[in-house]
């Protein structure tokens, strides 16, 4: 089975249907040459000092590169890409009221890699959480043209639908061979996996994945992107990467600096100093109290709000 490729402006209930089906899918020209050129320039100094993979399953012959949100300013906004945010919020709809953002990672596959083992990219939590809860919506941004020869992704098409021990056979497996500014959807569920470079040049791509807002992130975000460099992000991206409450009473905090008689519950988007969006479990009596405006002021009053040096 051949993936389904979809155009870039696809009506999100037909990337859905093809999801359900195969658990992948591709979106053919969703970025042009110019934002391709503009992510990989901005990454590209922090990918130069980064290692090659350690073992097998991260690749010898691989670099990965995370904490994007601080790093990459372009980053950002593919995280929040309209048509992308939508389809894995209408995914995940059934599982979760929010998502989060899971992972930002560069994967740079340089000749002579071997393929990866097919896994699932749930495995993050185990096999604790059932089959029948789908946790996870990615996508891997082509920056450079995917190929059979370069090590195009591979994915076996209907296998999100499988049980823990079913293999692949030979034949079950494709590549999402696709041109640079593509992109390859798929669930946490589908087997996949880098695939082998056996052409003369690199292959880079970038894997942007989001998750139920009741899961812990693979990458931890609040430290890839601490307070003080994302109060300065947009609340839609705050919110993205976690720094709000997942459902009722989950993800509060308490300010462990505060002096003088406060609310001992806060919303976390306090920490970035402001009010939430929605006020789900603070009443507007709550977030207009003095002590929690004091708490407010606090997580703002950032002698250095700048990344550290290496970010």
């Amino acid at each position: 089975m051949a993936l389904q490729t979809l155009p870039a402006n696809a009506a999100t209930q037909e990337i859905q249907a093809v999801m359900e089906r195969d658990g992948a899918a591709i979106l053919t020209g969703v970025i042009g040459s110019d934002l391709v050129a503009q992510m990989t320039s901005e990454v590209m100094p922090y990918i130069e000092r980064t290692p090659m993979g350690g073992d097998d399953f991260t690749g010898q012959q691989t670099q990965r590169t995370g904490a994007l949100v601080a790093r990459t300013p372009t980053c950002r906004d593919l995280i929040m890409h309209e048509r992308i945010v939508e389809s894995a919020k209408t995914f995940l709809a059934p599982y979760t009221d929010k998502i989060i953002l899971h992972l930002t990672q560069t994967i740079y596959i340089h000749p002579g890699q071997g393929a990866q083992v097919l896994h699932r990219d749930r495995l993050a939590w185990g096999t604790q959480l059932p089959l029948s809860i789908e946790p996870q919506f990615s996508t891997i941004w082509a920056l450079t043209d995917f190929t059979a020869e370069n090590g195009a992704t591979r994915v076996v098409p209907g296998s999100h639908k499988w049980g823990w021990d079913k293999r692949a056979a030979r034949e079950e497996i494709v590549q999402a061979e696709m041109s640079a500014g593509s992109v390859l959807l798929y669930t946490g569920s589908v087997l996949h996996s880098g695939g082998n470079n056996r052409s003369a040049s690199s292959r880079l791509g970038l894997n942007l994945t989001y998750c139920l807002g009741w899961l812990r992130q693979e990458e931890n975000q609040y430290l890839s992107c601490p307070p003080h460099i994302a109060r300065e992000l947009e609340p839609e991206l705050q919110d993205m990467l976690g720094y709000t409450q997942g459902n009722y009473a989950l993800g509060y905090y308490s300010d462990p600096e505060a002096s003088e008689p406060n609310r001992d519950i806060l919303p976390p988007e306090m920490a970035l100093g402001r009010w939430p969006e929605s006020a789900d479990a603070f009443s507007s009596t709550d977030i207009a109290d003095s002590p929690v405006q004091a708490a407010a002021a606090r997580a703002s009053a950032v002698v250095d709000a700048s990344p550290p040096a290496d970010q």
